[in-house]
C-alpha cells in the first residue's frame, strides 16, 4: 500500500483524459505545474523568513496630562 503502480497510473490518466479531453490536458498540466511550483516556493520563503526574524519595538505615546478638577 502507499505505492502507485503503473496500472493504477494509467487508469487515472485515462479517466482524466475522458473527463477533460485532449485539448485541455496541456492547460491542466501547466496550471498544475505552476501551482506546485508556487507551493514549493512558498514553503521555501516561509523557511527563510523564520531564520531572519526581526524584533519590532512599539513605543506607546504619552497621553496629555489630565486637567485636575477644581473643588469648590
Amino acid at each position: 500500500m502507499g505505492k502507485i503502480g503503473t496500472t493504477e497510473l494509467l487508469i487515472v490518466l485515462a479517466i482524466v483524459l475522458v473527463i477533460f479531453g485532449p485539448k485541455a490536458l496541456p492547460k491542466l498540466g501547466r496550471s498544475l505545474g505552476k501551482t506546485l511550483g508556487g507551493f514549493k516556493k512558498g514553503l521555501n520563503e516561509d523557511a527563510d523568513d523564520d531564520d531572519d526574524e526581526e524584533v519590532v519595538v512599539v513605543k506607546k505615546k504619552k497621553s496629555a496630562p489630565k486637567e485636575e478638577k477644581e473643588e469648590e
